[in-house]
């Protein structure tokens, strides 16, 4: 016998994949897990380790002296002023991008017994690694701040506009690569590959170890799109933003410093990269929906 279906009755809701809970708005809802998650990250990442988060401090101590020594040598007296400043203060949105990569393509994947076994949004994977990684930026900024207060560091609103800038952009397109990374190495498992090459490249494609002036004398007049093709990097705009924040202020010669070291239209080029870092997120969200379907199946 046929059931017959009341008329009267509301219709039917369309079938919904009970593992998409909510993508990114639905991690903020949950707060309290993507806190626990950050925690294990923390501990596993430090786990047998003596002096645990302590060397969050030893290891950008140790590359900041590193590059300060060598290439103050290299250079001698033909180095900036300030020179450490110039440095870490570009090492600071570098290392963050470059943990950002490694750790948010490997989150999914590392995570794949979470994965198949817990409804939750996939997305806090990627946002956890993100999480971790910002909270290593804090011992950078601290030793960033010490240094800066040893070599007459006078800043003003503009710094800290500089500052909270690049920190929003690196962020910004932090959360985008890791979502659209994690989802795709879910799929292509050689994407870890791919990012230890590209981690190689980006330390030469921002003016981190050289100065920006160097990119500038060789390409501002003859080579224009080159020139705006090196500026077209976030990373790029967020290291020099920095050093709008924190080295600018420490030298004795601010205009020449400007002239040479920062190009023109810094905060617009800056605003510009804000702006398309959130609708990346947006199109990383998007990307990251469309795979997750198929996570449990992959993994």
């Amino acid at each position: 016998m046929t059931a017959v279906r009341d008329p009267s009755a509301s219709p039917l809701e369309p079938l919904v994949n009970p593992g998409r809970v909510g993508g990114l708005r639905d991690v903020f809802r949950r707060r309290y897990l993507l806190k626990l998650l950050v925690r294990k990250e923390l501990r596993v990442r430090y786990q047998g380790s003596v002096i645990g988060l302590a060397w969050s401090y030893v290891r950008p101590a140790v590359r900041f002296l590193m590059y300060f020594f060598i290439i103050g040598l290299i250079l001698g007296p033909r180095s900036l002023e300030n020179r450490a400043l110039h440095i870490f203060s570009g090492m600071i949105m570098v290392s963050f991008f470059t943990n950002a990569l490694t750790a948010g393509t490997k989150s999914v994947v590392k995570n794949k017994s979470l994965v198949r076994k817990i409804n939750l949004p996939r997305e806090m994977f990627p946002v956890a690694s993100i999480l971790v990684s910002a909270y290593h930026m804090i011992p950078m900024y601290v030793i960033m701040f010490v240094g800066c207060l040893l070599t007459g560091w006078h800043p003003d609103l503009s710094s800290l506009l500089a500052g909270t800038m690049a920190a929003v952009i690196v962020l910004t397109w932090g959360l985008g690569v890791a979502l659209l990374l994690s989802g795709l190495n879910v799929f292509y498992r050689d994407m870890q590959n791919v990012i230890d090459v590209v981690q190689t490249v980006i330390t030469w494609t921002v003016p981190m170890i050289y100065p920006f002036s160097v990119i500038a004398d060789r390409f501002r007049e003859n080579h224009q799109v080159v020139y705006e093709l090196y500026l077209s990097s976030p990373l790029c705009i967020s290291v020099l933003l920095n050093d709008r924040a924190f080295w600018l202020p420490s030298v004795s010669n601010r205009d020449q410093a400007v002239r040479q070291e920062l190009p023109s239209h810094l905060f617009e080029r800056g605003l510009v990269m804000i702006v398309l870092g959130v609708v990346f997120v947006w199109l990383a969200q998007a990307v990251f929906a469309r795979l997750e379907g198929r996570f449990a199946e992959k993994l």
